[in-house]
């Protein structure tokens, strides 16, 4: 790509102990495209050496697990795959301690609070743990919800709050004992950040941030703004946020094409010449917690997988590409400084219906290092460091630093193709984030419209594949899919294996009690009911499917979907007509979808209340 064809700015960035450049490409607002060599834009392709599958299978990439305390020279890092917290001194520089935690807690955010203690989230442990990072000891640890992700501490109160995937927000006293709140909001919360009285909760797949006022009522929904006024994008996946200076709040995020996707060969590469290019490019918005406007917001080209970022003294941000880790020559760092995000596009306020602000297309080269990329932190020095999980280091590529925080290997090549840049500018964990599913509906040229499939919880033995059981088995899945729409390299036998070995192990998330054991338990005798209703004509056996291909009247034949861990993949059905899974027992349900015509309202309300616990 010729940089005489882009028509780009230059803008000076300090940062990483040296300048950085980052090229501004402004947006063509004739066209709402931009002019790329060849059309569709690919980089190299990644390369994964000899195949390894590690013993201990990692978790997928969550971002966050690095942050450095307030005095500006003490890491703490933590270590979702080994189930370990390391406390690190960057002046050094060297490892302190290592905390070890319960097998299977995968530790993930961290805060610190007043008293210099630090807090961690245990994600699948379903706690928070207090920790000394003077001694490297456990001074607590309490129950809090079966998935928590998110955690802000409140100064002005001595408390923290903890935003679960399940819904609940809770808040505990710092300093230790029960919780003295907990709210319901609804699945699928992220981060949590406080802005003055109000806590601000951003939702994953919707990328949206709720706002929760003191008394704990939801005082606003903010919906965050497609980076281009003429393109069809739409907001997805936010993996990050966190509170700024001078009171404002940062999300990275992901962005999704809402128009025609081509499934000719590199077709979600180019994604119809949209943006920076691909279906899913990164983006970070900037609010303003005061107005609750945009400040502005920019894609991030190059940057695939921006699980964290982090923002030093002098507004230099830093933006992991996690998904450039296993690609010669792209950033797993983009590096750009604040101001070519402000001066991005004019304030639009936000609400329920969002807006649209015109942004520019940052083209920002950074840092990168060997391993494998999942967290970015400032020192006090304005240092950049990066942490990898494979193998398990920090690293400052500027200053050549490195502090060795384990030997014991996780490296595994189902869990780097995964996450891995093909080559597209996408990666599986893309559309699939933490293995999942990024609640998107695409507008397939040659199909109409389709939902991102959930790969959590043992795919393997679903087969055939694809909403049309078009593929089947998983070398034809990835051959059509990797290869021929996401610009990938052929995979060898054994590099398939271990992607589907790995994406096997992938948990479903942890359940939430349910608010009505008893409407539970009605909704499961009908569920069960197969004179009457009919749900395990097709939804039977351990994963509730029987792998068929059929027709319940929704307009041609579809493969059973699994129902183990329906409550999460809201839209449902293949097109994401049901917004609810109320909703699929209306008109977009199909004629021939069981036996429900029949059913009450308070019948098909305890169905729903089974269907969520699965």
């Amino acid at each position: 790509m010729k940089l005489a064809t882009l028509g780009c700015v230059m803008v000076l960035a300090a940062g990483c102990g040296s300048p950085e450049v980052a090229m501004v490409r402004p947006l063509d607002m004739t066209t709402s495209t931009f002019p790329f060599d060849g059309g569709v834009p690919h980089g190299p392709p990644p390369s994964f050496g000899p195949t390894v599958t590690s013993p201990v299978p990692p978790v997928p990439l969550s971002g966050g697990t690095l942050r450095v305390l307030d005095d500006g020279k003490t890491a703490v890092a933590t270590d979702p795959d080994r189930d370990n917290v390391y406390i690190a001194d960057l002046t050094g520089p060297t490892l302190l301690s290592t905390v070890a935690l319960n097998a299977g807690d995968e530790p993930g955010r961290i805060v610190e609070d007043a008293a210099g203690h630090v807090h961690v989230l245990a994600r699948r442990g379903g706690a928070v743990i207090a920790i000394d990072p003077a001694t490297g000891t456990i001074l607590d640890r309490r129950a809090v919800c079966p998935a928590p992700r998110g955690i802000a501490y409140d100064a002005a109160a001595d408390q923290l709050d903890i935003a679960c995937a399940g819904g609940e927000l809770v808040t505990l006293p710092a300093s230790g004992g029960a919780a003295t709140r907990t709210l319901m909001l609804e699945r699928d919360l992220r981060d949590v950040v406080v802005v003055g009285s109000q806590l601000w909760v951003s939702t994953f797949r919707s990328a949206q941030v709720i706002v929760v006022d003191a008394d704990g009522t939801i005082g606003a929904r903010l919906s965050l703004p497609s980076s281009f006024v003429l393109s069809s994008m739409s907001p997805s996946v936010a993996w990050r946020m966190l509170a700024l200076a001078n009171g404002q709040i940062g999300i990275v995020h992901q962005e999704s094409v809402t128009g025609p996707v081509q499934t000719s060969p590199g077709g979600y590469g180019g994604g119809g010449g949209v943006g920076c290019g691909g279906i899913v490019q990164s983006a970070m918005t900037v609010l303003d917690g005061s107005t609750s406007q945009v400040v502005g917001t920019t894609l991030l080209d190059q940057a695939v997988l921006p699980a964290d970022f982090a923002v030093d003294a002098n507004g230099n941000v830093s933006v992991l590409s996690a998904g450039n880790s296993h690609t010669l020559g792209f950033p797993q760092v983009v590096t750009f400084s604040m101001s070519s995000i402000v001066n991005s596009g004019a304030p639009a306020p936000t609400g329920n219906t969002g807006s649209m602000a015109v942004g520019n297309c940052l083209f920002a080269g950074g840092p990168t290092t060997d391993g494998e990329a999942i967290a970015v932190a400032y020192d006090g020095a304005s240092r950049l460091w990066i942490q990898t999980r494979e193998p398990a280091m920090l690293v400052s590529p500027a200053f050549n630093l490195k502090i060795s925080l384990s030997t014991d290997s996780r490296a595994d090549t189902g869990w780097a193709i995964f996450h891995s840049n093909s080559g597209g500018n996408i990666a599986c964990a893309s559309c699939h984030p933490e293995g999942g599913e990024d609640g998107h509906i695409w507008e397939f040229a040659d199909l109409g419209p389709r939902r991102t499939q959930s790969l959590r919880g043992d795919v393997g033995p679903t087969a055939p594949f694809h909403w049309n059981g078009e593929f089947p088995d998983f070398g034809a899945l990835l051959g059509n899919v990797y290869v021929g729409r996401m610009s990938g390299p052929k995979l060898q036998p054994d590099q398939e294996q271990a992607l589907l070995g790995w994406v096997d192990t992938i948990p479903l998330l942890p359940q939430s009690p349910p608010a009505d054991p008893a409407a539970v338990a009605r909704g499961q005798s009908l569920f069960q009911d197969a004179t009457h209703v009919g749900c395990t004509t097709c939804h039977a056996g351990t994963e509730l499917t029987d792998n068929a291909t059929v027709d319940v009247g929704t307009g041609g034949l579809f493969q059973v979907p699994r129902l183990v861990g329906v409550g999460w993949r809201a839209p449902f059905m293949h097109d994401g007509c049901a917004q609810t899974l109320t909703d699929r027992f209306g008109s977009c349900g199909g004629t021939q979808h069981g036996t429900t015509s029949q059913l009450t309202a308070a019948q098909i309300s305890d169905l729903v209340a089974y269907l969520d616990t699965l």
